[in-house]
């Protein structure tokens, strides 16, 4: 691995990333510690996976430091991106509750420090700290509406529509500056379910008529009005 910490830089990110991860804000400080002392550290190079669809859940994996993508992949091969997050964030609150199986896929996109609370702590604590489920379900709720608007993405519109409104909320969540697209040509393909070539097509139409600028492979968006035009376009 990539990664050199020492002891104190390890305790100040985990010390970080347990106050900040939304997951639980409602906690006092103290019981922010207690969870992040039961974690184990994991680290991960890009292109690493956590967990794969279908594996039994080991637990819940609150992300650190980097980024990672959460997919599932079709019988035939084809993977559609759920979801990008970053860190101070948590993923796989589901199964820790249903007893199932980890519902898809988890790799990282950049180089990632992970803290696992095994399925059976969070368990013992959360019947410690009744709050905490509630706060899970406003998590799990806010993926469902995640996946309604994908669904409703790939389902209506063409390609290019869905191109358009993928960019745009691209920028929104960026966290930069707003018209910029933190996104590869490959990542938009699997956030729209198709295939990289149909996006470069459809990107490079898009710059042909003004409505975006590719700089040295960083989208950015340059007439947002007219992209929000073809995204609300009727189909």
């Amino acid at each position: 691995m990539r990664y050199i910490k020492t002891d104190s830089c390890m305790n100040s990110l985990r010390h970080d990333t347990f106050d900040k991860t939304s997951l639980f804000s409602i906690l006092t400080p103290e019981e922010r510690q207690q969870i992040g002392a039961m974690a184990v550290e994991k680290t991960f190079e890009a292109g690493q996976t956590l967990f794969y669809e279908g594996e039994p859940c080991e637990g819940l994996y609150v992300i650190g430091s980097g980024v990672v993508k959460i997919s599932k992949t079709s019988p035939s091969g084809r993977e559609i991106m759920l979801a990008q997050d970053a860190a101070p964030s948590s993923v796989a609150e589901v199964p820790l509750f249903d007893d199932g199986v980890y519902p898809a896929t988890v790799t990282t996109l950049k180089d990632t420090i992970a803290f696992l609370v095994r399925k059976e702590d969070f368990r013992r604590f959360c019947a410690q700290h009744p709050q905490v489920p509630i706060k899970v379900l406003a998590v799990v709720g806010r993926r469902l509406r995640q996946l309604v608007s994908l669904i409703e993405s790939v389902t209506f519109g063409s390609v290019r529509q869905r191109l358009a409104r993928t960019l745009l909320q691209a920028a929104q969540e960026s966290g930069g500056p707003a018209k910029e697209v933190q996104l590869t040509h490959e990542e938009l393909a699997l956030r729209l379910g198709t295939v990289r070539e149909v996006v470069s097509r459809n990107l490079a139409r898009f710059q042909a008529e003004g409505m975006i600028r590719i700089v040295k492979r960083q989208i950015v968006i340059a007439d947002p009005a007219a992209l929000r035009s073809e995204a609300d376009t009727e189909f």
